[in-house]
C-alpha cells in the first residue's frame, strides 16, 4: 500500500494527496500509508466522501468538493477528489484509496478506470492477510 501510494502520488502532477484509509471495525476508516500533507486520522463511515465510498462500495468522483455538503476538509487547498473502495472477493471492505487534487475537476474516466483496476488487484492480493 505504501509503495502504491508513493508511485501514484509521484506519477501524476495533479495528485496532491494520495493515500489509503483502512477499514477497521465496520464503522471507521483509519489513515494508512499516504503521500502529501497531513490527512485526517479517522473518518466515520457516516461522513465524507471516503465514508460514502466505503458505505456504498462505489467509487466517488467529486469535481468540486465545495459543492459537496459532506466533504471533510482535511486540507483547504483540495478542489476535487476521487475515492475508490478496496473490496475483498468475499465482499468485505478492506480500505479506500483517496486521491485529492488542488485542481477542480482533475479526475476523469481514465483515472477512475485505472484506479479501480489497481484497487481490484490490491483487494485480491490482501484479502486473506492481516496486513489491512
Amino acid at each position: 500500500m505504501a509503495t502504491t501510494a508513493c508511485e501514484l502520488h509521484h506519477a501524476f502532477v495533479y495528485f496532491d494527496w494520495t493515500g489509503f484509509y483502512r477499514a477497521v471495525d465496520g464503522q471507521t476508516l483509519v489513515l494508512g500509508p499516504y503521500q502529501g500533507g497531513h490527512g485526517c486520522l479517522r473518518i466515520e463511515l457516516t461522513r465524507g466522501v471516503c465514508g460514502a465510498a466505503a458505505r456504498t462500495r462505489t467509487t466517488q468522483l467529486v469535481d468540486d468538493v465545495s459543492a459537496r455538503e459532506d466533504h471533510i476538509a482535511c486540507s483547504t487547498s483540495t478542489q476535487s477528489e476521487i475515492v475508490v473502495p478496496i473490496i475483498a472477493p468475499t465482499g468485505r471492505l478492506l480500505a479506500v484509496l483517496d486521491v485529492d487534487s488542488n485542481t477542480r475537476a482533475a479526475f476523469g474516466v481514465i483515472d477512475r478506470e485505472e484506479l479501480e483496476a489497481i484497487c481490484s488487484m490490491l483487494a485480491a492480493q490482501f484479502a486473506n492477510t492481516a496486513l489491512l
